[in-house]
Parts: C-alpha cells; structure tokens; sequence
C-alpha cells in the first residue's frame, strides 16, 4: 500500500482539481449529441509531461528506495491473494479506480474526444499500476501478483463504466481509517508511524463502496439532497502478519453499513472550498454504522 501511494498521489494531486465531468454525452442510439470537444495542444502537452516527469520520478524513487537492496530475479509470479484477508487488493482496486476518475478528467480537460478521455484515462491507474508489478514480478522478495492485476483492473473499469453509462460516478469507492493496537505488534510490516500505519495497518483501513442515492434512484424531489449516499464497508481485524499463524488466529471480517457524503456534488460559492471538498471526496465521511462480525452485530454511534 506504501508503494501504492507512493507512485499514485503525485497524479491524483495533479488532477484532483479537474472538478466537473464535461464529456460529450450520448444518445440512445450511441452517437454523440455533440461534439464540443477540441484538442488543445497546450494542455495536451502539459498533461502528458506533468505525467510522465511525475510518474519517472516515482518510479526512479522507488526503485532506488523498495528494490535496490533487494536482489533481482527473472520474471514470475507469487499467489498473495489470501494474504491480509484481501484488504490489500481493495487497496490495490481503490487506488486504481480513483486514478482513473481523476485521468478521466483530465483528459477531457486537455479536450481529447470522448472515447479516448474516458478509456486513456480511465486506464491510467492499471496502467502505471502494472508497471509496480512488472518490477515486483523481477524482484526474488517479491512477484508479480495476478489477484493485483484484477484488482486494478476491476478499479479503472468501474471508472469508465459508470462515464459510459452514466456520465458520472454515482458509485463510488472511499476509504477510511482508525488506529489500532496491532501496529505495535509489527511495525515492519503495518508501520511505525501514523501515516505509516494509515497506509500499511490494514486492521485500521475499511474500503467502502458509497451509492449516491438521488442519483441511483433517480429521485426527482428537489429536496432530497443530492449529496446523500447509502454505504457497504469492508474491513477486516486481528492481522498482524500476511497470513493466519498459531499467535495471530483471531483474525475476522467486518461488514458494515452506513450512510455517507458526497462531497462531489456540494458546490459552493467559493471555488477554493469546492476544489478542497472535491480533493478529499475519496474519504469516507464518519457517521453511525451498523456491523456484522462473525454472526454478530454491533453498532458504532460514528465509525470512521
């Protein structure tokens, strides 16, 4: 997860501030209602430059700082996909998927048309993505992981989907995080510090996917509010290595339910604010929760 934010955050910074969706929308039939899109070079070229200075340097950086102590193998493959209770490849799905929204938008900013701003950036973050398992895959302590590749694609592919069909995100994926005690345990693995720990603790992290209700449910009364989203989180607890082991066998998946903010559709006056709300719309918002472990059920008056 460290890895991920790592080559990730420069280009969601970089975008995060492309706010509205402005894609050509589409008739029944499929054909574009219009064509308002043209290609602006200058734009174009300071995306793709921004782009590709940002991610040459994430990737030198953590080369030098995740695999060069690490000896070289040739190309292959490991089977991780039961390690962490699968929280690291929602990571991995969640990471690629806001990836793309953010390519998405961007794209479209620079005015490529509407297949190649929906399908080129909403790729991006398999992409990039599949270049860290190219470089774990020739690494002997790692290896490229399939589960991983599914993951991120499964992420680019909910955000292109929805732009295809909707021409928006009423499904989102979001994230969340609490401190817990097993960090202390293994701070190697699930970090030393708070940031640390907020990337690398899955025990602390849920992944949620948040419904935007008016949206979904096509609500036409004005006063709903179009902001109100109903969400399913995921989460797991008792993990303190990759795997199950006779010390660390009280390991357990959380399922909850909770209401949430979309904080894509508050506008404000101030277009400062929008771009701050829009920026961090990724975070799950706190409020009560219902959750089941294990049979049971419990209720949290704020989860977060």
């Amino acid at each position: 997860m460290k890895r991920l934010f790592l080559i990730l955050f420069p280009f969601i910074l970089l975008t995060s501030n492309a706010q509205d969706w402005n894609i050509p929308k589409v008739s029944d039939d499929g054909w574009e209602i219009e064509e308002t899109y043209t290609l602006n070079k200058k734009k174009r070229n300071i995306l793709l430059i921004s782009e590709a200075t940002a991610y040459t340097v994430a990737l030198v950086g953590l080369n030098q700082l995740w695999y060069a102590d690490y000896p070289k193998s040739n190309f292959h493959f490991i089977n991780d996909n039961g390690e962490w209770l699968q929280m690291d490849k929602l990571g991995h799905m969640s990471s690629s998927y806001y990836t793309g929204v953010a390519g998405i938008k961007t794209y479209e900013w620079a005015g490529f048309s509407r297949k190649k701003a929906i399908w080129y950036g909403g790729m991006t973050g398999s992409f990039f993505l599949t270049i860290i398992e190219i470089l774990d895959g020739h690494s002997a302590k790692w290896g490229a992981s399939s589960g991983d590749l599914i993951a991120n694609t499964s992420g680019s592919l909910l955000a292109i989907g929805q732009v295809l069909k909707w021409n928006e995100q009423r499904i989102q994926l979001k994230y969340s995080y609490s401190p817990t005690k097993f960090a202390d345990n293994n701070p190697e693995q699930l970090g030393e510090s708070y940031l640390e720990r907020a990337l690398k603790d899955y025990n602390g992290q849920t992944y949620w996917m948040s419904f935007n209700l008016k949206s979904l449910m096509q609500i036409e009364n004005e006063n709903f509010p179009n902001w109100l989203s109903l969400a399913l989180g995921y989460s797991a607890t008792g993990m303190e290595t990759p795997f199950a082991q006779d010390n660390n066998s009280d390991r357990a998946r959380q399922f909850l339910l909770s209401l949430d903010v979309d904080l894509n559709k508050i506008k404000t006056k101030n277009k400062a604010l929008d771009a701050v709300l829009h920026t961090f719309g990724f975070l799950k918002f706190p409020a009560p929760a219902m959750q089941y472990t294990n049979g049971n059920i419990s209720f949290h008056s704020v989860y977060y």
